[in-house]
């Protein structure tokens, strides 16, 4: 099978068909209609075999997967998905691979109202990268750098799952049965939080999804927004499967710095705080307070109740 019949075959109709689509797949370039009055977002991220996935990793998961950590981008902002532009290159054509990665990426995007409108198919190692693009009401995106002092830092969901879910899957840890169907959902499905995302819009002074683990990601917010951060490691949201898999200081340790949380981390002014039970009851996700900014622009403050509390390790990154 050649490269556009791949295309052809398996893609040329992925995701939800949308009106604002004018022309997708099969031309030199996509054309999308804008709604007046809204404002694009777009976001880029790429999946390499052996950094991002094992290898023989099942492609529905990596298809679920590739779409749901950009959607989770998207959501940070507060925009609406739209479409989806995918690059693949792969090794070779093998076709049941394929067929079952493009079915679980086409259900994803349908479930997120994405239409796949463009890409590129090249022969090499396994790489995926998405082009993710949505929409948004004019100024009222979300952006790391609104976060002001004494805004309340929040987190969506429980962190360290994933993570542990990774170590399950190399083997580093032992789960029990009670728990191991939840830990490995939470590292091969993420969900992104697209409506509560937008729902943010009118409460959140900044917002960033959790990707690389939190004591990493929340400097990215503190540099775009000059400001510090105070976190207790003891408001962290654990879940019952993380805390009764590993000891304390190891799910701390997860929670962290474990990354592939896809969980939206925001920071809300404490005039608005009031209000934000009542905003978020309908969307059924948890939500915790962890902590609070401050006037020292970069630091990160870590304490457990009043006292300091030591940590050394960091999130994932590349080239380090």
């Amino acid at each position: 099978m050649g490269e556009f019949e791949v295309i052809q075959r398996y893609f040329a109709n992925s995701g939800r068909h949308r009106s604002d689509t004018l022309l997708g797949v099969g031309d030199d370039g996509a054309v999308l209609q804008l709604r007046d009055g809204y404002d694009l977002v777009v976001t880029t991220d790429t999946m390499v075999a052996g950094t991002h996935f094992f290898p023989d990793v099942d492609p529905r998961a990596l298809g679920h997967k590739l779409v749901a950590v950009n959607i989770s981008d998207l959501a940070a902002m507060g925009a609406e998905p739209a479409w989806l532009s995918l690059a693949m290159t792969l090794p070779k054509v093998d076709d049941e691979w394929i067929k079952a990665f493009a079915a679980a990426f086409s259900e994803t995007a349908d479930y997120y109202n994405c239409q796949l409108v463009g890409g590129d198919t090249t022969r090499g190692p396994l790489t995926l990268s998405v082009v993710a693009k949505g929409q948004v009401p004019r100024g009222k995106m979300l952006s790391r750098s609104g976060a002001k002092v004494g805004d309340y830092v929040y987190v969506t969901g429980t962190l360290g799952d994933a993570a542990l879910g990774l170590r399950l899957c190399q083997g580093q840890v032992e789960v029990s049965k009670k728990h191991s169907a939840h830990i490995l959902q939470r590292f091969h499905y993420p969900t992104a939080r697209v409506a509560l995302g937008q729902a943010l819009r009118t409460t959140a002074s900044s917002a960033m999804d959790l990707s690389d683990g939190l004591y990493s990601d929340i400097q990215h917010l503190l540099r775009r927004s000059q400001v510090g951060v105070s976190l207790d490691i003891d408001k962290l949201p654990l879940s019952q499967a993380l805390r009764d898999s590993c000891d304390h200081t190891t799910a701390i340790a997860l929670a962290l710095s474990g990354g592939e949380d896809y969980e939206l981390l925001f920071t809300v002014p404490e005039n608005k705080r009031g209000t934000l039970d009542v905003l978020l009851s309908p969307y059924g996700v948890p939500v915790t307070c962890i902590g609070r900014i401050t006037g020292v622009a970069g630091k990160l403050e870590l304490k457990a109740g009043n006292q300091p509390f030591a940590y050394e390790h960091h999130g994932f990154e590349h080239f380090v």
